[in-house]
């Protein structure tokens, strides 16, 4: 999992990745492709 600053680029790296808000904490998540997850805060 990356820690990034911006999720807008971490969203556009593959068309099945979801934003979720958890414990104050926004991640980049995606079902098909799991390499793809980021974290903001």
């Amino acid at each position: 999992m990356k820690v990034v600053n911006s999720l807008k680029s971490a969203k556009k790296r593959h068309r099945d990745c979801r934003i979720v808000r958890r414990k104050g904490r926004v991640y980049v998540i995606n079902k098909t492709n799991r390499r793809f997850k980021a974290r903001q805060g």
